[in-house]
């Protein structure tokens, strides 16, 4: 667990030897005209339950950073540390250390340190194989760079980023369907191209905040909204000003076969799941209308699949899925 949360350190993280606090050079911010501190935190919700049951621990600390630390990129900062808290009815080490290494492999990953963190045991309120986790990350952004609703006009484009799967959102209702289906966690439906139920539950969310940053960096995008809890329309108008909408076409992606899978499975009606699931849309971006096609290209050769989305409308601060 140490060697892996040693690859996430910045050259600003410094040492505390009590291990009681995080240490960060602050002296780092005076490149800075005016520093913004962006902060954030989550969990990672009943998706811990999934991985409680399959025995598999390193994605949902994966989940935990995608969660809070592409939360700080929606705004444009940059992602500087993170910390973690773990409650557990009992602690296994092994199991800790998969955790906490899944975290730091993922800060790594978003550029961020993960600098600390706390693990508690809470015997008689979880059971010995229960836990659950959260975390907290704070970044910085440049205030004359920070994005925004306030920058959206009519004729932007809206670009989709691919997620990787359902992301930490909407678990209550995957463990619904399980419980009322013929679907099992060791199951193989066809639709999963050979790989098991449990497995494609527990892909880890993908990790967009350098992504996001790149893109930022071009000075063409306007907003960012992080497909989380609630679906793509209502996530998407919170980067909306009142003064427009955001048209969303449908018909410009395929959604992946994991929620079809789901909801067929579950009898769950597709205004449902277009407010629970991502349904294959994890971050999307709100950029200048000449820029899209340089946007899906920088994004192509970052690997991350992408398409546009939609378009920016005069309206009243809505987004509508067509």
């Amino acid at each position: 667990m140490k060697s892996r949360v040693a690859r996430s350190r910045r050259p600003e993280v410094v040492d505390d030897a009590s291990g009681f606090a995080g240490l960060f050079d602050a002296s780092a911010l005076l490149r800075y005209r005016r520093p913004l501190l962006a902060t954030s935190t989550d969990g990672v919700g009943t998706k811990v339950d999934l991985a409680r049951r399959l025995g598999v621990y390193d994605t949902v600390g994966h989940d935990l950073v995608g969660m809070v630390l592409d939360d700080l990129a929606v705004c444009g900062a940059e992602p500087l540390f993170m910390t973690d808290y773990i409650a557990c009815g009992k602690v296994v080490p092994e199991r800790i250390a998969d955790i906490v290494g899944g975290i730091a492999d993922a800060c790594a990953l978003a550029g961020a340190a993960l600098v600390g963190g706390e693990t508690a045991e809470h015997p008689g309120l979880l059971g010995p194989d229960e836990f659950d986790l959260a975390g907290a990350g704070t970044g910085v952004v440049e205030a004359d760079a920070l994005l925004g609703p306030e920058r959206v006009r009519a004729g932007d484009a809206v670009i989709a980023m691919a997620s990787s799967g359902i992301h930490s959102n909407g678990y209550s209702l995957v463990r619904h369907i399980l419980a009322n289906s013929d679907l099992a966690l060791e199951s193989s439906p066809a639709e999963l191209g050979g790989r098991t139920l449990g497995e494609e539950l527990l892909t880890p969310t993908r990790i967009y905040a350098k992504d996001c940053l790149a893109l930022a960096a071009t000075g063409t995008v306007r907003a960012f909204a992080h497909i989380t809890g609630g679906g793509l329309a209502a996530n998407l108008a919170r980067s909306l000003p009142a003064t427009a909408d955001a048209v969303l076409e449908r018909g410009s992606w395929t959604v992946p076969p994991l929620f079809t899978l789901l909801g067929e499975h579950g009898g769950v009606p597709r205004a449902e799941l277009d407010k629970t699931f991502n349904l294959g849309v994890g971050m999307a971006a709100i950029v200048a209308p000449d820029a899209a096609d340089a946007a899906l290209r920088l994004l192509a050769e970052r690997g991350v699949p992408s398409w546009v989305l939609g378009e920016i409308v005069p309206g009243a601060g809505n987004a509508n899925l067509a």
